[in-house]
């Protein structure tokens, strides 16, 4: 599927999938159990909707052992790159976001070799 404005703009219209993608943003790479801390979520839902968001080759995975880890896909048109910095930037005071990064940042599990425990 090729990435047009319509599809990266119903990707973000989910808070859930907007919330998960603007951290990736700011993060680089999250496991699926980062994403489901930080966003108090079950591992279902963010799975699913990260599933949605390979689908539409907005993000990419690799897995390590039993983790699955996600990043934004560096293949994006570069427009679609423009448009989630820009979306980043406008995320960086929202209420929201800044829980959901303190709360990343809080994970006291989360080991600086990015492997979950």
């Amino acid at each position: 599927m090729k990435i047009t404005p319509e599809i990266l703009l119903k990707s973000l219209s989910d808070q859930t999938r907007l919330r998960s993608v603007m951290l990736l943003m700011q993060e680089g790479e999250l496991c699926v159990c980062e994403l489901t801390y930080a966003l108090d979520l079950i591992q279902p839902k963010i799975s699913r909707h990260l599933a949605s968001l390979r689908d539409m080759r907005l993000v990419i995975d690799r897995r390590s052992g039993q983790w699955v880890y996600y990043s934004i896909n560096s293949d994006l048109p570069s427009w679609a790159k423009e448009l989630l910095q820009a979306s980043l930037k406008g995320s960086l005071n929202d209420k929201q976001h800044k829980t959901d990064l303190k709360k990343l940042k809080k994970m006291s599990n989360r080991p600086e070799n990015r492997i979950c425990a």
